[in-house]
């Protein structure tokens, strides 16, 4: 095996490793939606959240169940309509409605006994009627009133997942059909869930598909890897011409409507799937309300394709698009517990060049001098500020694992020592680069003449490795 891949294979293992200790009896729900339960993918998806259960996480699984409804009451001859993303129908209906739910989580059931894993269908939702609304009856379409949280809690002590058809019962019995979306947020909510994940088909946030606005970062292939509740809000902000935002709380309610007005730009980005994007656009609300309410991350993927649950737990960039309001990439000083994964990370710029050797030893005699950027427990970008004295400081040992060079970490890492230098009351900072020079002339750093570098490290550079000296000033002396 070559050494670079063995590297890598070795650094994933040691990611899964950490996530398996970090999620050690988390609490997931898994909201799957009714196309994907249809789709050939399915039993992969269904294989993964049964090895994600033996794991150690505790698991609760909402399935959709919209086009299995549709299809059972146009069998039985049953019509119904729509309004503001609620179906209608009259109370007839509802011994049918109800029949294509719990088949859907039956479904689910059996698919996770066949993996050997135990799971509850049950009654824990209490609803209530959305009754009428601007005159408009909303029949048999109810919402969310409370749930059986200790109940819940004690199926799940027992080893089991709990699964959630979309009826909720009154207090007197009378069963509503409610929202699988929505139930999945209170559920999320109510026992303040570790994480809530949303698998729907083909929902991605990238830049084929949407406006992503400055600062926010984007993977190799244009995708968004993770939000932060204000990123969230820029988000939306910026892509809020592509849809009109429906927030009923039936099973249709994810889905809204085109505005008229967006600009040629917007068109132009949700051509390709408007109604894909408006139900994301809605996702990121109710992910921006989760999270608000304590729900710690909220993840969007892509249920069209194989693994992305595993991936999106058990790996830094994950698979989707994380929503989350804290704790989640921070720079921070270097401690000494980082040093061995400081070195692991420099390592491959070592090898090209691009980085002088360290030893352990000249890490922790420089302790102090170095931030690193830590991404749930993985280190994954350093840098260091050596300050020479009032004048001029050095920024050093620069790296970015290349999985995250396109999410503007580096410039954070340069942006904080920046800062720092000048809290240090230095005039200048500079950079010795063979390979970079173009990069950190983007922050305002010039060419400057080896000359004018303090004399320790003037004997430190060599003429073998050619060096170029780059400045930025600070203060004027």
């Amino acid at each position: 095996m070559h050494e670079n891949s063995r590297m890598q294979n070795a650094q994933s293992i040691r990611d899964v490793i950490r996530y398996i200790e970090r999620f050690k009896n988390a609490l997931i729900v898994i909201y799957l939606d009714d196309a994907i339960i249809d789709s050939t993918l399915f039993s992969s998806h269904i294989r993964d959240i049964s090895l994600i259960h033996r794991a150690g996480l505790r698991v609760l699984i909402v399935p959709g169940a919209r086009r299995r409804i549709d299809h059972v009451l146009a069998s039985s001859g049953i019509s119904w309509t729509q309004q503001n993303g609620v179906r209608i129908t009259a109370d007839e209906a509802m011994s049918q409605i109800k029949m294509a739910a719990f088949d859907v989580s039956n479904t689910v059931m059996t698919s996770l006994a066949a993996e050997h894993i135990s799971a509850v269908i049950g009654n824990w939702v209490r609803a209530r009627a959305l009754g009428v609304q601007h005159g408009v009856d909303y029949g048999t379409a109810g919402k969310i009133d409370k749930l059986q949280a200790d109940a819940i809690l004690t199926v799940l002590q027992s080893g089991f997942i709990p699964i959630f058809p979309c009826i909720g019962w009154s207090v007197v019995g009378k069963p509503y059909n409610i929202s699988s979306v929505a139930l999945a947020e209170e559920i999320a909510v109510q026992l303040q869930a570790d994480k809530l994940f949303f698998v729907i088909p083909n929902a991605e946030l990238c830049a084929s598909q949407f406006i992503i606005p400055e600062k926010i970062g984007v993977s190799e292939t244009g995708k968004v890897p993770a939000l932060n509740l204000d990123e969230v809000a820029a988000f939306i902000a910026a892509n809020s011409a592509t849809a009109v935002i429906k927030n009923s709380d039936t099973e249709h309610s994810v889905y809204g409507a085109n505005d008229k007005n967006m600009s040629n730009s917007a068109h132009e980005l949700s051509a390709a799937s408007p109604q894909r994007n408006e139900k994301i656009m809605s996702l990121l609300h109710i992910a921006s309300r989760a999270c608000t309410a304590g729900v710690q991350r909220v993840h969007i993927l892509n249920g069209s394709r194989d693994g992305v649950l595993p991936c999106e737990l058990f790996s830094d960039m994950g698979s989707g698009t994380m929503i989350y309001a804290k704790n989640y990439g921070d720079i921070r000083a270097m401690q000494n517990e980082d040093v061995p994964a400081v070195l692991s990370l420099m390592r491959p710029f070592v090898a090209s060049g691009k980085l002088l050797p360290r030893t352990d030893r000249q890490l922790r005699d420089t302790l102090a001098d170095y931030i690193v950027y830590e991404l749930d427990g993985g280190i994954r970008a350093c840098a260091a500020l050596h300050v020479y004295d009032a004048h001029q400081a050095e920024i050093a040992a620069v790296a970015v694992d290349e999985t995250y060079a396109h999410m503007g970490v580096g410039a954070q890492l340069i942006e904080t020592l920046i800062a720092r230098a000048k809290k240090e009351n230095c005039q200048s900072v500079f950079v010795l680069t063979t390979q970079t020079f173009d990069w950190f002339e983007k922050f305002g750093f010039a060419p400057a003449d080896i000359a004018t570098l303090p004399e320790k490290r003037i004997l430190q550079w060599t003429h073998q490795r050619g060096s170029k000296a780059y400045r930025l000033t600070l203060h004027e002396a």
